[in-house]
């Protein structure tokens, strides 16, 4: 029974940062079609930017707790992408530069955003085999 609410919190947890990645997207394509402002978008986005990191962290680190092996490892170019980046000092959008790293952008969060369906899918396929298992 551990194993499955395991996949459940996991499971909730990558809904959260699915949702994350869909609000940036969002507010990059609300900013190409020029219904908002790039202050405005570049503060939306940057305010979620340590959320997501958070999540991602927490969602390895359950799956390295639980016993998960394959999802933790499949879970850990994401993680050290986010470290990569946060340590070059590039997650935060930054303002005066958002309209030349607009397509960058959007392409970035589109590759997280397949990913992370993909890493969906493969926790719903192994939170079912759990619930079948037991």
């Amino acid at each position: 029974m551990v194993h499955l609410f395991a996949w459940l919190f996991a499971f909730f947890l990558l809904i959260i940062i699915l949702a994350l990645i869909l609000y940036q997207l969002m507010c990059l394509t609300d900013l190409e079609f020029d219904y908002i402002n790039p202050y405005d978008s570049a503060s939306r986005i940057n305010w979620v930017v340590w959320p997501e990191f958070i999540a991602e962290g927490v969602l390895c680190f359950v799956h390295l707790t639980s016993g998960h092996w394959i999802m933790f490892l499949m879970c850990l170019p994401y993680l050290y992408y986010n470290i990569k980046v946060y340590s070059q000092r590039r997650h935060l959008v930054d303002v005066t530069e958002i309209f030349n790293q607009l397509r960058w952008a959007k392409k970035i969060r589109l590759y997280k955003l397949i990913y992370l369906v993909i890493l969906l899918a493969l926790s719903i396929f192994w939170m079912i085999w759990t619930i079948v298992e037991e």
